[in-house]
């Protein structure tokens, strides 16, 4: 196990969390690979957000751009701010943490300004060259992904000679970008980027070696839910399990990550995933 750290501009809600936190997904899109569609108005991104927390989730990441692989497009700029600034607002408003996931600095700052207070960026500063400027000033937590390139044709960077040493340096080039925009070293959180150019057999390594990638000093968020490489795990070796079918796989990865320490998990579904966390706490307390 490797030491739970912590990034120390967390709002009050969370900062005192000893555990690792339940980020619960909000895609305000009619696209996304798992439920494009279920909550595409504010209304029902409201309601479903609020479900999440009412489940165990401990703040919320609101998405108005898909990222699935291989056929995503970019949504204009306007349509994304129009899909995920009255979510923000609405749910900042009643008192939720929350997370915005954007590529876009315009939509990480006014998602900012309208109480977001974590800015959640998949290209890691990358698609957008003002990110990092943005994540600077406003000074909120800054997740930083490992990216390779659009979802379009991430699949084609899928090639590795030894993907956890690979991850590791351009996660580090990553944050050595961040700190030299004036990102302070306390807002920095790292993502592995499981499923992002990385077929099946290259998330494996990353999450059984999660205590290397810890090595870089920063607290760590893993994304692991309903992705492709848990299909054939959920099916049991029949096959290939829809999204909705990989909960009970996405659950047993949390446990695990949680138990090694990671800082937060981002998942669809939220009960199953906050009690895999307690238990982790649990076993965490027993171990040590």
């Amino acid at each position: 196990m490797f030491p739970l750290t912590r990034p120390a501009p967390l709002p009050p809600a969370l900062a005192g969390l000893e555990r690792t936190a339940v980020m619960g997904i909000c895609n305000v899109t009619p696209d996304s690979f798992s439920d494009g569609g279920r909550a595409f108005t504010p209304g029902a991104a409201v309601t479903h957000a609020t479900g999440l927390v009412a489940a165990g989730a401990d703040l919320i990441d609101v998405g108005g751009e898909s990222t699935r692989p291989g056929v995503a497009e970019r949504v204009p700029e306007a349509e994304e701010r129009r899909r995920v600034l009255p979510v923000v607002a609405e749910l900042a408003g009643r008192g939720i943490p929350v997370s915005v996931d954007t590529m876009r600095a315009s939509v990480a700052w006014a998602a900012v300004q309208a109480g977001a207070v974590v800015i959640n960026d998949v290209s890691g500063g990358l698609a957008d060259p003002d990110m990092l400027s943005v994540m600077a000033e406003t000074g909120v937590v800054s997740v930083l992904m490992h990216w390779r390139g659009p979802s379009a044709t991430m699949d084609q960077a899928d090639v590795y000679d030894d993907v956890l040493a690979q991850v590791k340096a351009e996660l580090a080039t990553r944050v050595q970008a961040a700190l030299a925009a004036g990102v302070k070293p306390g807002a920095i959180v790292l993502d592995p980027g499981l499923g992002f150019a990385k077929a099946g057999r290259n998330n494996w390594p990353l999450l059984t070696g999660l205590d290397h990638l810890a090595e870089l000093g920063y607290p760590l968020l893993v994304g692991a839910s309903r992705k492709r490489f848990l299909a054939e795990v959920s099916a049991l070796g029949q096959g290939q399990a829809p999204p909705a079918g990989r909960d009970a796989a996405t659950a047993a990865v949390t446990a695990l990550v949680a138990a090694a320490g990671v800082w937060c998990v981002r998942v669809h579904e939220a009960a199953a995933n906050a009690a895999a966390v307690h238990l982790a706490q649990v076993w965490r307390a027993y171990h040590s």
